[in-house]
């Protein structure tokens, strides 16, 4: 068992620390900086202004190179450091190096079985909204490598198009429902001004925005960036884009209705490597899909619970249906109701954030702010999500809100929402993680979905003990995400391993959730391109709960949740048996006291 020395100072290498320790970490240290130098995109997300007038490499050769850098470190890992002469946390670092080092090396034979355009994700909406996010100018230079990305989309998209062929040429295709949603999200970006259509677009919009706020320069260079990223708008971002819809319509023609990954070759050994690879655990399809229903069905006992005590005369179906369907529930779907909802959504984080040193000891300074999804990918997007801050504090942690349709984001779930993406949720577990010292920056910057996730929606939960979700109907909202996780293992297993078509994976959706139409069919979508994903979120959560209430149980007087809490974040994402091992190792220690 790994024996784990928390008390290990995370200020950097303690006094003491074992020189091969220190030569592990440098280790580590070095392939992640050489990795990021490798992904000019990666480095905009992390705040790196190097780079910045290109794009990544996303060709095949590339992912050849990258899986024989992933072997020839792994090597020199086992051949160069002598794992019993490290402290425990470096121990800890290297099992996890390990680890990742081999899902990649694996992960090298189902690479052409990811879809890489879908609805959810894909360069074809990233990309700009990786400009518009993640481009600063700050000056002419910046103004100008934003140019050079928008000639430099042409390329990238050859290279992605290209992986895409690849995969259809073994039979691996989205369904034919994602090809619509492909193709006019690819035209939003190129309506509007300099396009054709009305209004700006939203990569002009932008563009014109950064450089008519530079103050250093004057008019006459503003005028020639403009002109010069009109051009590059209209020779290249547009041409790449009608190529791109091309061949989306060329797909279209050929894709198959069929939604479940069993439909690709060796469709069944796919997925059990995306459920491994989500839930960091060895439960199979089955296993996934009888705790989804037992999950199901109690939460539906809770839920029928609430109805009793908000005195509606029905059953637990027309309860959900009135929580689904009554107006009272939703903003209006104007300007003014979208932004009563980011403000609401801003004061709950706030009266949140003025009671995490309740629960935790340790909180993350990096800022955090509420924004809707830009019009141009508001369609595909799911209702809610994140993205992290840069650890200089450049760019702050952000919560983002689909504001396209009110009544998918109904007021009674704003504050499970906020909690899931905001605090005590995603900022708190990332920005502590990238703010951690004396760890390995692969530990700082990774993630598992098992942990992510069930962190986040661990952190929906908890807060019911202390006070919130007083309302009823917030704690309904409270249990109805809960509920969406828990179909989600019932969905996903049925849809991928037991060949369910989409007409029963809605049906069991509207059956037994309180979600729209719209919010179902989007969800469902999500499963279909990304299978495996979503069921690490329940699981995640079930066994931080499990180990909460093993370490309440054995230290009884002993336990503080804060310090729970704290041991859980101050590691950084892991994966689930690990942190098990984690918390037992503490628990012992605590029991020694």
């Amino acid at each position: 068992m790994l024996a784990l020395a928390m008390t290990l100072s995370f200020s950097g290498i303690a006094r003491g620390v074992p020189d091969e320790s220190a030569k592990a970490n440098a280790f580590f240290d070095r392939v992640f900086d050489e990795d990021v130098a490798r992904s000019p995109m990666r480095e905009a997300y992390l705040g790196i202004r190097k780079d910045m007038d290109r794009w990544d490499d996303f060709s095949e050769q590339r992912e050849l190179d990258d899986l024989g850098r992933s072997v020839r470190s792994l090597a020199e890992l086992r051949r160069g450091i002598a794992f019993e002469r490290l402290d425990e946390q470096t121990k800890l670092s290297y099992r996890l190096f390990v680890s990742r080092a081999e899902q990649e090396i694996e992960g090298y034979r189902w690479r052409h079985h990811g879809y890489v355009f879908t609805q959810m994700y894909g360069l074809h909406q990233d990309a700009p909204a990786f400009l518009i996010n993640f481009h600063p100018v700050a000056s002419e230079a910046d103004a100008r490598a934003y140019i050079a990305r928008l000639r430099g989309m042409p390329a990238m998209f050859a290279q992605l198009q290209q992986q895409s062929r690849a995969g259809q040429a073994i039979g691996v295709l989205p369904p034919k429902f994602v090809f619509p949603l492909l193709i006019d999200a690819s035209r939003q970006v190129i309506r509007g001004e300099p396009f054709e259509g009305e209004g700006q677009s939203a990569l002009w919009a932008d563009f014109s925005a950064k450089v008519g706020a530079l103050k250093t320069l004057d008019a006459a260079k503003k005028k020639a960036l403009l002109a010069a990223g009109r051009a590059a708008l209209l020779q290249s971002v547009q041409p790449a884009y009608e190529r791109l819809i091309a061949m989306f319509e060329d797909q279209q023609r050929v894709a198959t209705d069929d939604d479940g990954v069993w439909k690709l070759p060796d469709g069944a050994a796919y997925y059990a490597w995306r459920l491994r690879q989500s839930t960091t655990s060895r439960l199979g399809a089955d296993e996934i899909h009888e705790l989804g229903l037992a999950e199901v069905a109690r939460i539906h006992r809770e839920m029928a619970a609430i109805k009793e005590r908000v005195g509606f005369q029905g059953d637990l179906k027309a309860f959900l249906a009135f929580m689904r369907d009554d107006p009272q529930f939703a903003y209006p779907q104007t300007d003014a109701g979208k932004a009563a909802y980011i403000e609401r959504a801003t004061q709950i984080i706030d009266d949140m954030r003025r009671r995490l040193p309740e629960f935790f000891g340790v909180l993350p300074k990096a800022p955090l702010v509420v924004k809707k999804v830009e019009p141009f990918r508001e369609q595909g997007s799911a209702g809610a999500f994140y993205n992290a801050p840069t650890p200089d504090g450049s760019r702050p942690g952000t919560y983002y809100v689909n504001t396209v349709d009110m009544r998918g984001l109904p007021i009674w779930e704003m504050e499970t929402l906020a909690h899931h993406e905001a605090i005590p949720g995603h900022h708190m577990q990332i920005a502590i993680a990238q703010e951690l010292k004396g760890i390995p920056k692969f530990r700082r910057f990774g993630g598992y979905t098992a942990y992510v996730e069930g962190w986040a929606l661990y952190a929906e939960a908890f807060p019911k003990d202390f006070g919130f979700y007083a309302d009823p109907y917030q704690d309904f909202g409270r249990l109805s995400d809960e509920l969406l996780r828990a179909v989600r293992l019932v969905v996903d297993t049925g849809q991928h391993a037991r060949h369910w078509t989409r007409e029963q994976v809605l049906a069991y959706m509207q059956g037994n959730t309180a979600g729209s139409e719209r919010d179902n069919f989007t969800e469902s979508n999500r499963y279909v391109v990304w299978p495996g994903q979503a069921t690490g979120y329940k699981v995640g959560m079930l066994k931080l709960m499990e180990l909460r209430e093993r370490a309440r149980g054995k230290l009884g007087a002993k336990f503080q949740l804060r310090d729970f809490h704290d041991l859980v974040l101050k590691n950084g994402a892991l994966p689930l048996d690990l942190l098990e091992q984690v918390v037992d190792e503490w628990i012992a220690r605590q029991e020694g006291k």
